[in-house]
């Protein structure tokens, strides 16, 4: 901007007859504008008087006449921009009021059509600005509620993880404990019965180093956020048959179709009843539970039911937590009842159609 002024003053003053030549003292204001410019950014209020100031001195003085204004012009749009509304509009107001003075003293006839561009000229300047500031607002909102939705992004990511491996260390762990701890009470007396035990132990470890992996994977970002084989409720009968190695009776009944359930759901539903069995094995005593898995009115009920002490007026714990987060996350909700005796766990999930699945 100090270039232009400078520039187009010199080159516009050969070709004008001014009432004063150009000197030191125009120079200094044809570089006061421009100057003004620089504090945009640290102190935007200082731009517009500081223009006002230079541009009125240096047209009441009576130099040649030339781009001086523009310094002016850009001061009215960026004072606009940077929210100073009424700054603005009292800068654009004083710039009006001097070119109508100015053009209402020239004596010409056609003064009201000159003095109303000005005046329409300074209004539109600080509607330029203020648009500039609503763009700028705007621009900043999106970049808000795009980090906002990043982070939520990324708090979903560490609570699934947090599920996941909670899910897969705490069922592995238990099971290993409890079939460690039968090992040892019939190891002395019936050693026949250290095998069942034993393979139990080996195949339960296998299965938690292997969802171990693939979730340390995930951290590392070397595969999807997904396992490569999410659990369905086919496999429910093997968590099943781990919780009876661990000596529970547990008698299960499906009446669902496997076939128009979404993956999703299969998961959830697998996961919830593996931390309900596991907290009935290491909590509750019970002796034996009931799993329920039914499909009717497009939604998945999964009830297990045990005869142990139920709650004894604990809170819930990470299990409980997680499989009532699994089951809102999918729309389905999650009820914990006191039995008499025992507890029952009730999730219900929505049903996917087969054919909106992804």
């Amino acid at each position: 901007m100090a270039v232009v002024q400078m520039v187009g003053t010199l080159f516009s003053a050969g070709h004008q007859d001014a009432p004063r030549p150009l000197d030191a003292l125009a120079v200094l204001l044809l570089l006061a504008g421009p100057a003004g410019l620089a504090f945009r950014r640290r102190a935007p209020h200082v731009m517009l008087p500081v223009a006002l100031l230079a541009t009125g001195t240096y047209l009441a003085l009576g130099y040649a006449w030339g781009p001086i204004v523009l310094s002016l012009a850009l001061a009215i749009v960026l004072t606009a921009a940077a929210g100073l509304r009424w700054q603005a509009w009292t800068g654009a107001g004083i710039a009006a009021a001097a070119v109508v003075a100015g053009t209402a003293m020239t004596g010409d006839d056609s003064w009201p059509v000159r003095a109303s561009a000005g005046v329409a000229w300074a209004a539109i300047l600080v509607l330029i600005g203020q648009g500039f500031r609503r763009r700028s607002e705007r621009l900043a909102e999106y970049r808000r509620r795009h980090e906002e939705a990043q982070k939520a992004e990324r708090d979903e990511y560490r609570l699934t993880l947090a599920r996941d491996i909670h899910d897969v260390v705490a069922h592995s762990l238990s099971m290993i404990n409890v079939q460690a701890s039968v090992a040892l009470h019939v190891g002395a007396d019936d050693p026949e019965k250290l095998r069942p035990a034993l393979e139990a132990i080996k195949a339960a470890s296998k299965e938690s180093l292997t969802e171990v992996r693939q979730l340390l994977g995930v951290l590392r970002e070397d595969v999807p956020l997904a396992p490569a084989a999410r659990p369905t409720l086919a496999r429910i009968p093997e968590l099943v048959k781990n919780a009876e190695l661990g000596g529970l009776r547990v008698t299960l009944r499906d009446d669902s179709d496997h076939q128009i359930i979404g993956p999703a759901q299969q998961e959830a539903a697998y996961r919830i009843i593996q931390e309900a069995l596991t907290n009935v094995g290491r909590h509750s005593g019970a002796q034996s539970a009931v799993v329920h898995v039914a499909q009717a009115a497009g939604l998945l009920t999964v009830t297990v039911d045990d005869d142990g002490g139920g709650m004894r007026g604990a809170l819930p714990g990470n299990g409980l937590t997680g499989m009532r987060e699994r089951a809102v996350a999918l729309g389905g909700t999650l009820a914990v009842h006191e039995l008499e005796p025992g507890l029952r766990i009730e999730a219900t999930l929505p049903t996917e159609p087969q054919g909106n699945l992804p």
